[in-house]
């Protein structure tokens, strides 16, 4: 009698540890002809006892996400069709012969599902959100490939893609006992932690709300109470699981190290008030760095002064004084930066007490945050200016124009402002954050920019073009504005210029940019 030919695809299964199930689960992929272990870090029989089996074979990487981890697992193996498939999942042979024959077909854009059996104690669980559980896992490496997540990783889906149920199903051995449920629980929620830090919002009050939901909809909707002490285990443990993860991802946002940056040209008086109120913040900046576009020594001695009373470092950026170069002076103080983000306001707006906290609250990765200002009177400011100590500024003080912008209210933050937008319109860098990442990914501002006027939309049109959105801060944030007369405009034009230039190539990155400052500071 002729053997059976191996079937010419790869089996591909991630382990670290798997000494439990891993001879069962070789031993029911025996027709395969490679099966494929990317190990990271077994300390167990898991190597010992996949050298028993002739169709294995084991490579080593460290651990970097789960998505990562199985796509590096495709590009190792010998095949172009691949079985993705965990340690604790045991295919039975009515699966084998549809692999087999899915296989045979050879048609790359099919995509094909299974369905997995999931087990507490060796207990078939139908309920919990364990079933029904129908994944693809059988595909074409030149086609597609899982997404790069850390966790809840997903095989991509084209649109053009076949989608087609196999016969037969998967014998997941998910937990023995509400240990092993615990320590994945904790792993998953720390992965997604990770994964999200700066990218999404957590608070308290959305963990224990998503863990009360999920505890409802796994017990009572999805008849996890049909099982007895293991439903509720395992209703407990996913509630656990989703409050843990946004718990963790809160704790990670909330290490979020700022840097303000203070543009500044010779008015050390207005720099001093500033100052002040930065140091009157609730939650203080990690450093402070001025940056000064070619200030005199009155400007320098208020920077030594305020360095020997502030609890946070004071940096000063300085640049010679050729010319209005706002551009270049940002730069140089954004190189200098440690913290991760970056809020930019100018040397004469005064902070409301929560200013800093109010930008960090609305921080994330890829969002660049428009703050707005509150104008002061020329009277109110020289008043100001003449005072010991800082105002007591509100929507309600004398001397202030556009009084709704001087409201704070955090239940109306939530709500006003427009979200995800890419305008223009009402660009200023005198009340502006964005993660430092994203800045160094454009090339900061344009040094090439002289005189008023541009320096700033130029920028944030760059950053558009690379993907980040606008979210304006409102409500929140506020910030008022000392009286200046209007700088000259005699270089508008020019940078006019330069403005459209980036916007009708859709620049992303400027040649004379940050870099320049990068080596010398960082």
């Amino acid at each position: 009698m002729t053997p059976t030919p191996p079937i010419p695809a790869t089996a591909a299964i991630l382990v670290k540890n798997s000494e439990p199930h891993l001879a069962e689960v070789l031993d029911a992929l025996a027709d395969f002809d490679e099966i494929l272990l990317l190990d990271n870090g077994s300390t167990d029989r898991t190597l010992e006892i996949a050298a028993q089996f002739a169709n294995v074979r084991c490579c080593y990487h460290e651990f970097d996400g789960f998505g990562p981890m199985k796509n590096r697992a495709a590009e190792l193996a010998k095949h172009d069709w691949i079985f993705s498939i965990d340690s604790d999942e045991v295919a039975d042979e009515v699966l084998i012969g549809g692999i087999r024959a899915a296989v045979a077909e050879n048609n790359p854009r099919k995509i094909f599902m299974l369905s997995r059996l999931n087990h507490y104690n060796r207990r078939l669980i139908k309920a919990c959100g364990w079933y029904p559980d129908v994944l693809p896992r059988l595909y074409h490496r030149e086609f597609t490939r899982f997404s790069d997540r850390q966790v809840h990783e997903a095989l991509i889906l084209p649109p053009e893609s076949v989608k087609q149920v196999l016969p037969g199903c998967l014998k997941h051995y998910s937990f023995e006992n509400a240990e092993g449920l615990v320590k994945k629980m904790q792993q998953y929620s720390s992965l997604y932690a990770d994964e999200n830090q700066y990218k999404k919002p957590a608070s308290l009050s959305k963990a224990l709300l998503h863990g009360g939901v999920s505890f409802i909809k796994n017990y009572l909707f999805k008849r996890g109470f049909m099982y007895g002490a293991d439903g509720l285990t395992i209703s407990i443990a996913n509630a656990q699981g989703s409050y843990y993860k946004y718990v963790k991802l809160y704790e990670r946002n909330r290490r979020l190290s700022t840097a303000l940056v203070i543009t500044t040209y010779n008015r050390p008086d207005a720099l001093e008030k500033v100052l002040q109120s930065a140091l009157a913040q609730t939650r203080l900046p990690d450093e402070i760095i001025i940056a000064d576009d070619g200030s005199g020594e009155e400007t320098a001695e208020v920077v030594r002064r305020f360095r020997q009373v502030s609890p946070v470092p004071v940096k000063h950026a300085w640049r010679p004084d050729d010319g209005f170069r706002a551009a270049e002076a940002r730069n140089r103080a954004i190189a200098m930066a440690q913290s991760d983000y970056i809020v930019l306001i100018d040397g004469d707006m005064l902070l409301e007490p929560h200013f800093i906290a109010d930008h960090i609250d609305r921080a994330h990765k890829g969002r660049l945050i428009q703050g707005s200002r509150v104008l002061l009177t020329e009277t109110r400011t020289r008043e100001i200016l003449s005072e010991n100590g800082l105002p007591k500024l509100s929507a309600w003080s004398k001397g202030i124009g556009k009084r709704i912008s001087a409201v704070r209210c955090r239940f109306l933050s939530s709500y006003a402002g427009s979200r995800g937008s890419c305008q223009h319109k009402g660009i200023k860098t005198c009340n502006m954050g964005f993660f430092r990442e994203d800045a160094l990914a454009v090339n900061g501002f344009d040094n090439e920019f002289v005189g008023w006027g541009r320096e700033d939309s130029e920028f944030v049109a760059r950053c558009y073009h690379n993907g980040m959105k606008r979210h304006n801060l409102k409500f929140a944030g506020v910030a008022y504005h000392l009286y200046h007369h209007e700088a000259e405009r005699d270089a508008l034009p020019k940078n006019d210029v330069r403005l459209q230039t980036t916007l009708s190539n859709r620049t992303v990155r400027c040649e004379n940019g940050i870099d320049a400052f990068l080596s010398e500071d960082r």
